[in-house]
């Protein structure tokens, strides 16, 4: 796997500035790491299925008090060299739409191996109509762990609508105070044409220039939270697939672009794994003026 950080242009880029695929890049999509991509995609969205009802029940949030960086293996220990204290903030997994938090298994264990000591879940009402009702209660559900931790910042990971609705709670209602750094995981933040099939009212706030999206393209007074948009150019369910990038000019986001990668497999990738951990360890330099992409082919 070649990585590179830069800003995404020229011979090897295979998309243009905001994402969009070029004709070389609508030849990528017949490359074996495409079709790779594919396939992982449909196994995992088989095994998901299986595993949706182990998903449904609450998770409650059980912090381990034995988990000590200094106990860890050196792998470990090397994540969190620059901030030892890193490890110990909570991270809460918000997932999508029709989904709950059986989506996150392989993240969850993966980051609780990496040494961060709080690592939860949370399910929002299947019924849900309403991004910003949904946004209020993740704001009180984030409160609830900062009681029971003692924490008064959280890193929060959402997945699909589920980051989108972790941005509106930062950007539109104070979530900032609390939300450390936040990382969307094939998030619509342009929305999706793909919304228009569903003419539900929570659908339709998925829309390209639902009043929702007009909202969160105002201008931002502050944030505190440092935000991370990761996206690729596989998503079939984000379309177009750059609408997966944070753009908004006060929010100075990192947008970071995985190559082959399907909607469903964003959070059990190798690569995209490592980019949430190093993220939330401190590990990656907010974005300047011009937007970064890291590449992954």
């Amino acid at each position: 796997m070649r990585s590179s950080i830069g800003p995404v242009s020229g011979p090897e880029s295979h998309t243009d500035r905001r994402g969009e695929a070029t004709p070389r890049g609508l030849r990528g999509l017949c490359s074996p790491s495409t079709l790779t991509g594919g396939l992982t995609e449909l196994a995992w969205v088989g095994a998901h299925v299986l595993m949706y009802p182990l998903g449904t029940r609450v998770e409650a949030l059980r912090p381990d008090s034995r988990r000590r960086t200094g106990e860890q293996p050196p792998a470990v220990r090397a994540l969190f060299a620059g901030d030892p204290l890193a490890a110990r903030v909570p991270v809460l997994l918000v997932h999508g739409l029709i989904d709950n938090r059986s989506v996150f298994s392989v993240m969850r264990r993966n980051l609780r191996r990496r040494g961060f000591a709080h690592v939860c879940s949370w399910n929002y009402s299947p019924f849900l109509d309403d991004i910003t009702r949904a946004a209020t209660d993740l704001g009180e559900h984030i409160e609830r762990i900062c009681e029971q931790t003692g924490h008064d910042r959280v890193h929060v990971v959402g997945h699909s609508m589920g980051g989108l609705i972790a941005r509106y709670h930062v950007q539109r209602q104070g979530g900032d105070r609390h939300v450390d750094s936040l990382v969307t995981l094939g998030t619509p933040h342009q929305g999706s044409v793909l919304a228009h099939v569903v003419p539900t009212p929570l659908v339709r706030q998925l829309r390209p220039g639902s009043p929702v999206l007009r909202e969160l393209d105002e201008p931002v007074a502050s944030c505190r939270t440092r935000i991370t948009a990761v996206y690729s150019d596989l998503d079939q369910m984000v379309l177009p697939t750059h609408s997966g990038r944070c753009d908004h000019p006060d929010l100075g986001a990192r947008n970071v672009l995985f190559r082959g990668v399907g909607h469903m497999s964003l959070p059990i990738h190798r690569g995209v794994l490592d980019e949430v951990a190093a993220t939330l360890a401190g590990l990656r330099a907010p974005a300047g003026p011009t937007h970064r992409i890291a590449a992954v082919a």
